[in-house]
């Protein structure tokens, strides 16, 4: 399947990631839910607490993923770009040495 230059068509993976932080986040707000459901018997202070689980949980989530450094492969289809090539021209073997 070829794409044109200007058509990116992201992977199913790519667009499915969105909604496995949301998952994860959701997963431990209802274990988080449970927890205190089980300790105060009180709906209102559980709701309260797995709310602010989810919002926690998936702001963490968000933010290690933005941490992630992208690598030669991500960096070259954000260019465009066939070649991934070192990603540090300065880099032995990049295009600025005179290797």
């Amino acid at each position: 399947m070829t794409q044109s230059p200007g058509e990116f068509r992201p992977s199913r993976r790519d667009v499915l990631r969105p909604v496995e932080y949301v998952g994860g986040a959701a997963i431990a707000a209802v274990f988080t839910g449970v927890v205190v459901l089980f300790t105060t018997r009180d709906l209102t202070l559980t709701l309260i607490i797995a709310g602010i689980a989810f919002i926690a949980v998936l702001v963490v989530l968000a933010l290690l993923a933005m941490a992630m450094k992208p690598n030669a492969d991500e960096t070259a289809e954000i260019d465009g770009t066939d070649d991934p090539g070192p990603a540090d021209p300065e880099a032995p073997g990049g295009p600025g040495s005179a290797h």
